[in-house]
């Protein structure tokens, strides 16, 4: 009987990497993610310039024309801003996961022994430095406009906790649209047309109990809302007591975002791994 021999290719053999191989593939991926924003600084426009904007637009120009009795609308409207940057992180993921897929490098990549999940992971968490950015960002322009965190460093560090958890949750969205659509314009018109209108129906720029009814409740139930008034609750805004008839979200911020995190991480997370699959597989 002679000894059994590994006839496997090299590339075959190597793809059981160890835990210390798969997480030198991310680390490779996530530098290669990130020097594309150091040779293209524009790339970052959407996480500077754009939410400065949103707050200088909103606090300065529309803010005179929302008003929230006793509050300075200024500080009220900064965690909105920020729930609205952090869910945009489906724009990124999606954006540069369809443009890889559509140049080829995702089949270079997968030339390589390399898992095919490093891919994924790798652009989900540049995706999450790319909005850390913006947050950090916002934070700085906030503390201009009057903004500040009351409540203390663990309550403050909990609030931005809760917005790296739900930007997690978003990339999963971002990696279905990107896998499942065929070109960069078709991801930008549907992360357009559903993410940007679902941020501005909920609490982030104004309040909700001035609202139609039917409009009410889709606002308080939505998302953004719960991590929003999560943010203002943590951070110890001005203003962010809710009505006693509120629904429970709103009442219950921090465990309604974990909550929808886990959700729709569970839902989407199995429809993008199959849709990315479909999509790369020959």
């Amino acid at each position: 009987m002679t000894a059994p021999t590994d006839t496997a290719p090299p590339h075959v053999r190597a793809e059981a990497p160890t835990g210390a191989n798969r997480a030198r593939q991310i680390l490779t991926l996530i530098r290669r993610n990130l020097t594309h924003i150091k040779r293209q600084p524009e790339m970052l426009t959407d996480v500077t310039i754009q939410p400065v904007m949103f707050v200088l637009l909103f606090a300065y120009v529309f803010g005179g024309s929302i008003n929230i009795p006793g509050v300075d609308y200024k500080p009220w409207l900064l965690p909105g801003i920020m729930g609205q940057t952090i869910a945009f992180s489906s724009f990124i993921v999606a954006i540069g996961l369809n443009t890889d897929i559509g140049k080829g490098m995702v089949d270079r990549l997968r030339s390589l022994p390399i898992r095919r999940s490093s891919i994924l992971i790798s652009r989900a968490i540049s995706a999450l430095i790319h909005s850390s950015i913006g947050v950090a960002v916002m934070s700085v322009t906030g503390l201009f406009i009057g903004w500040r965190i009351h409540e203390g460093i663990g309550r403050g560090l909990l609030g931005y906790g809760l917005l790296l958890l739900f930007g997690f949750a978003m990339i999963w969205i971002g990696i279905l649209v990107g896998s499942a659509m065929r070109s960069v314009e078709a991801v930008n018109g549907l992360m357009f047309t559903t993410i940007f209108p679902i941020t501005f129906l909920s609490n982030a720029f104004a309040r909700t109990d001035v609202m139609p009814a039917w409009l009410r409740t889709l606002a308080e139930w939505n998302p953004i809302s719960a991590l929003t008034q999560a943010l203002r609750d943590n951070w110890g805004v001005a203003g962010s007591a809710v009505r006693p008839d509120a629904p429970w979200p709103l009442h219950h911020p921090e465990l309604a975002t974990l909550a929808w995190s886990l959700a729709i991480t569970a839902i989407i997370a199995p429809l993008a791994l199959r849709a990315f699959n479909a999509r790369t597989t020959d």
